[in-house]
């Protein structure tokens, strides 16, 4: 589809919020185009990127959702940590954890990069199938976590195997 044609559809659909995810986003020639028209006309633009891509240059009224990858994951590896410098008011920084040393690992990030400021939500998520969501909050209780568990809600509504929702 083109710009055109996407910016079309989303007005049509005349819908408060509009989320730009799936693969990396930010691996499009013309997304910072595209997100820039959507941002012209949707009170809210959100930006899914798995911070392998460098976010500094994505617009400023775009709410930005770092999925940060942890080790469990295996792609640990392309994550940017100059991304979390450019971090601001409204957006949101995510873990995904396999297992609590995934789990560890994200709570020295936050500390390492000082990633608990005013205005970023940090958002933790066990990974489907992987860690249970109780286990989950146990730890997060423990430690007294600057951090908001998340539960992947289209994997529980729809199911794990589901593409396309």
């Amino acid at each position: 589809m083109s710009i055109h044609d996407i910016v079309h559809r989303v007005q049509t659909a005349n819908r408060p919020l509009c989320l730009i995810t799936g693969g990396e986003p930010l691996a499009q020639k013309s997304l910072h185009n595209l997100m820039s028209s959507l941002a012209d006309i949707c009170p809210t633009v959100q930006l899914e990127t798995s911070g392998a891509f460098d976010i500094s240059a994505v617009d400023s009224r775009i709410h930005r959702i770092l999925d940060v990858k942890t080790p469990g994951s295996g792609e640990d590896a392309r994550n940017l940590p100059g991304n979390y410098r450019h971090l601001r008011q409204g957006d949101e920084i995510k873990f995904v954890v396999t297992n609590k040393t995934d789990y560890q690992w994200a709570l020295e990030e936050i500390e390492k990069h000082d990633l608990s400021r005013p205005g970023v939500e940090i958002l933790v998520s066990p990974a489907w199938g992987s860690v249970d969501p109780a286990e989950l909050a146990d730890w997060i209780l423990e430690d007294n976590a600057p951090v908001r568990m998340q539960l992947q809600h289209h994997k529980l509504i729809w199911g794990h195997e589901a593409t396309g929702v």
